[in-house]
């Protein structure tokens, strides 16, 4: 039965998921002879926490917790930040057992929660249910340690591994249900970063577009390009003021330069330049300085060149890999040497050879997608 209790604080803790950044997702129950008679979670950063808010809900319920039993995902907090510590509460409410998932990693916390619990005379138990409560919180575990932002790195490739036609059309490779899921990662993470040639490219807006009318923070969109090459027409610039935009560039610029960083900061463009740190990358710096911005958390979403410095310039810069494989031949009129699938190749997406949903084979570490094909319907169209 506490792990049932357990789990619904888990799937209370998922619907703050997207607001709380950078503090943890987290969510409670209050149980009272064997039923829950408040709950509460951690709706957004700056708002009440777990703890406090079902504590909260039981008294708007004029609801008696003395004697009751607190179950939590994350080890209740013992110090003032923008709210008051959570252990004051609980120990006040007269809640004579905590159940707590996740240790906190910030040191401001750090066993100090179980401490001032266990000196008032309330029996803790730590570590219950630790793993499904561990994983609620990869984000702020690894930024709350290292104060550097999660990276998770995306791309979504064909089945013959293509990320783009041979006349470098990529829209689009997956399809709804895949590009609506990217915009869900976005909606939960505080900024999306991309290179200045994907930028170009492709002019996206790099915001939250999802189906469901629900409410959804937008992430802060991060361009790497040492020139300023963004144009101030590009929609990532005329949207600025709306979703803010930061620019990457190098240290030492041209009076040109000069001339288009004003430009852009005139839209409301944030152009910055990183200090390279001694003995690291640029992009670790880079990194580094939306860490110290408060920006727990990034999605990468760009092309393969920008990639490959994320996995090869610097070790441990990437936390998160996210590969949508896509049902679909592309060919590749011969550009690259390893291909799987050379040949002619299509110029258009709409113009792929479909193939149908596979089935998912486990060989140790390695999987099989089994695909059949799919009769090419009447106009040939994907």
């Amino acid at each position: 039965m506490n792990e049932e209790f357990m789990r619904r604080a888990i799937a209370l803790a998922q619907m703050g998921r997207g607001f709380t950044n950078p503090n943890p997702v987290v969510g409670a129950v209050i149980v009272k002879k064997g039923v829950i008679v408040a709950e509460g979670f951690h709706r957004k950063i700056g708002g009440l926490h777990a703890e406090r808010e079902a504590i909260k809900a039981a008294r708007d319920k004029k609801i008696d917790i003395r004697g009751a039993c607190l179950f939590v995902t994350l080890e209740p907090c013992s110090h003032t930040g923008r709210q008051p510590p959570c252990t004051q509460a609980v120990i006040e409410s007269g809640i004579s057992e905590v159940f707590y998932g996740s240790d906190d990693p910030n040191p401001l916390v750090n066993g100090r929660g179980r401490k001032a619990l266990e000196d008032a005379g309330i029996r803790v138990v730590p570590g219950f249910l630790k793993e499904e409560c561990d994983a609620l919180n990869p984000v702020f575990f690894h930024y709350i340690k290292t104060k550097m932002p999660y990276v998770i790195l995306k791309y979504a490739m064909t089945a013959d591994g293509q990320t783009a036609t041979s006349k470098a059309e990529s829209r689009w490779v997956t399809g709804h249900e895949a590009r609506q899921n990217v915009h869900k990662t976005r909606s939960e993470v505080m900024a999306v970063l991309t290179g200045i040639g994907t930028a170009k490219k492709d002019n996206p807006m790099l915001n939250v577009r999802l189906d469901d009318k629900k409410e959804h923070r937008q992430p802060v969109r991060v361009i790497l390009d040492s020139h300023l090459k963004l144009s101030p027409e590009s929609m990532l610039a005329k949207t600025a003021r709306e979703i803010p935009v930061i620019v990457f560039c190098k240290a030492e610029l041209s009076e040109t330069e000069r001339i288009k960083k004003s430009v852009l900061e005139s839209l409301g463009v944030k152009v910055l330049s990183a200090r390279l740190e001694k003995n690291h990358s640029m992009l670790y710096s880079q990194l580094k300085t939306l860490g110290e911005m408060g920006i727990d958390s990034v999605l990468v979403e760009s092309g393969g060149t920008l990639n490959g410095s994320f996995f090869f310039e610097e070790k441990g810069l990437v936390q998160e890999l996210q590969v949508y494989i896509a049902p679909k031949i592309f060919g590749n009129d011969g550009r690259t040497i390893f291909n799987p699938v050379k040949g002619k190749g299509i110029d258009f997406p709409a113009d792929c050879i479909k193939l149908a949903k596979p089935e998912v084979e486990f060989f140790g570490e390695d999987i099989l997608l089994r695909y059949r094909l799919v009769k090419e319907t009447l106009d040939g169209k994907c």
